[in-house]
């Protein structure tokens, strides 16, 4: 199997080559440099999602499979032009020239949602530029699909990835205060943690990539543990007392608007709205269609992460 990969140097693309590679297949992957490390076993191929359209015809033609998993994250300047321009150039050049699209794409294109479930029925409604361009690129492939000018296409959706070298800081800022024996818990016990490791992703997305995804489907993907099982994985793996401190939802809120006007803290609202949180995004259709199944949950993944971490 022919496949080639976006984003092929980030923390999730860079293990979805390493996966294919292992398999025996042919990996091609999108550079912007030519001076850009690739695995070896693996084919660079020079293009850009935000420059000259016509280098990323050598990357697409002849694809078994197609990831898309670049994009944008820092950079706003750049979200729009790479985000969205890019995947459309990407889509113009696979054009009847590949098999499947997978696009990688993120739950936050739902929007901010503290109780309830959301499903891959649920509107979209994204909250900033980033989640705002993913969206949109979203609906590209799918329009794409749709209109045939692709021969199938799939969209995964993860919560947040977590792992080993993660850019995502939650886990490891979490694990710091935890560490120095000041973490303390918001409001009543039982919030979520909504994370899934990037290996399960990995796991995810190579099904996706295989033959029995219908065409435009959509999957949602996520672990879910409380906050209290989520501190005590990282409190463990540290070797440090689990915490049990709790202070009530509402003085903590007053606290950190007016404190954070006088002097930086590491607790934001946003932190509050992740430690309260309610929401939940189940799985149960990439399970029943595709048959994944969570192969390394939230506190086992933590305990790796942080082992690894601490054996550095």
């Amino acid at each position: 199997m022919v496949v080639g990969i976006t984003g092929s140097s980030g923390f999730i693309g860079s293990a979805l080559v390493q996966r294919h590679l292992a398999s025996g297949d042919v990996v091609r992957c999108l550079t912007r440099s030519p001076q850009s490390h690739t695995p070896h076993g693996a084919t660079p191929i020079h293009g850009d999602l935000a420059g000259p359209h016509g280098s990323l015809l050598p990357f697409a033609d002849g694809l078994d499979v197609l990831y898309h998993c670049g994009a944008e994250v820092r950079e706003p300047a750049r979200m729009r032009a790479v985000n969205v321009d890019g995947t459309r150039a990407l889509l113009d050049a696979a054009e009847g020239r590949i098999g499947r699209w997978v696009q990688l794409s993120s739950v936050g294109v739902y929007g901010r949602h503290r109780h309830g479930v959301v499903l891959e029925e649920t509107a979209m409604a994204p909250a900033g530029l980033y989640e705002e361009t993913k969206a949109a690129a979203d609906a590209l492939v799918l329009d794409a699909a749709r209109h045939g000018r692709v021969e199938s296409a799939v969209i995964l959706r993860p919560s947040i990835v977590f792992g080993e070298g993660m850019p995502n800081q939650s886990i490891n800022q979490m694990a710091r205060i935890i560490d120095l024996g000041m973490f303390f818990f918001i409001g009543p016990p039982g919030a979520s943690a909504n994370y899934v490791h990037r290996s399960n992703v990995v796991d995810a997305l190579v099904l996706c990539g295989g033959s029995s995804a219908p065409n435009g489907r959509v999957y949602n993907l996520s672990d879910w543990c409380t906050i209290e099982e989520l501190a005590g994985a990282i409190a463990d793996a540290l070797g440090k007392r689990r915490p049990t401190f709790r202070l009530p939802e509402r003085p903590v809120r007053i606290a950190t608007r007016t404190l954070n006007h006088l002097t930086r803290l590491p607790l934001t609202e946003s932190r509050v709205d992740a430690l309260v949180g309610r929401c939940r995004y189940p799985i149960a259709r990439i399970q029943q269609e595709l048959g994944y199944r969570v192969a390394l949950p939230i506190t086992d993944g933590i305990s790796r992460m942080i082992g690894a971490r601490r054996a550095a």
